[in-house]
């Protein structure tokens, strides 16, 4: 049966699913695909609230990204560590904001 999905995969996101020195995901697309939806959506759903938190708070982007990443891996999101990296980072990029790996040196994919 053909994939019928048109969604397109970030290679920064199937790469969460490769091991170090394989080539191959360890998960099917199907559920890659569903993941990246979801980590997708908490990205673009987290735009105005970190705006806003910003502006609150009056504290900086990488404040803001950081209390944010500590609300991703709580376990209530959902997400695995490396999706909640993969959020973060994303949520950045969409917010025109540095990537936050580049200013804490942070390990995670």
């Amino acid at each position: 049966m053909p994939d019928a999905s048109q969604i397109v995969v970030p290679p920064s996101f199937v790469a969460l699913f490769v091991l170090p020195g394989r080539s191959r995901p360890t998960a099917a697309r199907t559920e890659i695909v569903e993941r990246y939806e979801l980590c997708e959506d908490m990205a673009t759903m987290l735009v105005e609230p970190a705006r806003t938190r910003l502006w609150e708070l009056g504290t900086t982007e990488a404040d803001v990204l950081a209390r944010m990443h500590r609300g991703l891996q709580g376990g209530t999101a959902g997400l695995s560590g490396a999706e909640a990296g993969w959020v973060l980072r994303r949520l950045a990029e969409l917010l025109g904001w540095p990537d936050p790996t580049l200013a804490t040196g942070d390990p995670a994919r």
